[in-house]
């Protein structure tokens, strides 16, 4: 019998358009249990290519290849033999210098290469630092692949297990919808030490009362929207939504109108990067698994800003 909800329409998220999973049948938004098992694996002695591994990957999400999606070749071709994988958050400057170091030619990437969310390279053409980066990668014929769209199309969503994992959150996430996390009852205070030292870091943006007790988190990585924020309060009844970024004019004044009304909302503010790295993690674990012979590393490439 199948039990699977349906998913929910939201409109789309401004920004990113990427792909969420959401669920009907209960009102609550989020993701659908069970990532595919690999399936048509290639022998450990031969080797392997881009296309191979990219191909390998996307079999494994529902529906497989997407039509519209930001997840392309941004150097290199799928004909390139793979000589190591680094994973990362962003295939920096920094990155790409470690992987050349590591010997790796194939750097999958969470997020954008080129500045924006297309990697739309045509306004960048007389640009120096744009050039640069292009040229080393040409240079060294390195392949970087944009992973976003399909890993968050995984059932559950990559990022997602891999931050819960990174915060050893998986025995208290829903099984179903793993945003939904039932912890023990803490202080908003200690629940936020506790993600700044799991997730190493620094500093984090929060509204609410510190001494106030949270149990019901709601985790949303990355940059969903104002939209399936707000949604996933009023269908979760959180006592907490854990976020990566957020336009501040958007969720955060309406948590601060809610509490206002007399409800008991906190909101915590990762950081994008911060909230998303883990997915990296993710990421070369599933290499490990998926693609056996090949050496791979996960390389943080940390937050492009810090705190004074």
């Amino acid at each position: 019998m199948n039990n699977k909800p349906a998913p929910l329409n939201y409109p789309a998220i401004k920004r990113r358009k990427f792909f969420v999973n959401t669920v009907k049948a209960t009102g609550v938004l989020l993701l659908a249990p069970l990532v595919n098992k690999a399936s048509n694996f290639i022998a450990a002695d031969e080797s392997y290519t881009v296309g191979q591994v990219m191909d390998m990957f996307i079999k494994q999400v529902p529906g497989g290849a997407l039509t519209n999606t930001v997840d392309t070749l941004k150097s290199g071709n799928r004909d390139i033999k793979i000589t190591g994988i680094v994973t990362a958050m962003f295939a920096t400057i920094e990155v790409i210098r470690k992987a050349i170091d590591l010997g790796a030619n194939f750097i999958i990437a969470h997020e954008p290469t080129f500045y924006n969310h297309a990697d739309d390279t045509k306004w960048l053409e007389n640009d120096e630092v744009y050039k640069y980066k292009a040229n080393l990668l040409k240079e060294h014929n390195i392949a970087v692949w944009r992973n976003h769209d399909y890993i968050h199309t995984l059932r559950p969503d990559g990022v997602t297990q891999g931050v819960l994992d990174q915060l050893q959150w998986q025995q208290y996430a829903d099984k179903k919808l793993p945003n939904i996390v039932t912890l023990p009852p803490a202080s908003l205070s200690d629940l936020i030490g506790h993600l700044k030292t799991r997730l190493d870091i620094q500093m984090v943006r929060y509204i609410g009362n510190p001494a106030q007790v949270c149990s019901r988190a709601l985790l949303i990585p990355g940059a969903a929207g104002e939209e399936r924020h707000i949604n996933g309060i009023n269908q979760v009844k959180p006592d907490v939504l854990i976020i990566g970024e957020l336009h501040e004019w958007e969720t955060a004044e309406y948590v601060r109108d809610a509490r206002a009304k007399g409800d008991k909302i906190a909101l915590v503010v990762l950081g994008h990067i911060a909230s998303e790295d883990a997915g990296s993690e993710f990421m070369m674990t599933w290499v490990k698994k998926n693609v056996p012979g090949i050496k791979v590393t996960r390389v943080k490439p940390g937050n492009s800003l810090s705190f004074m």
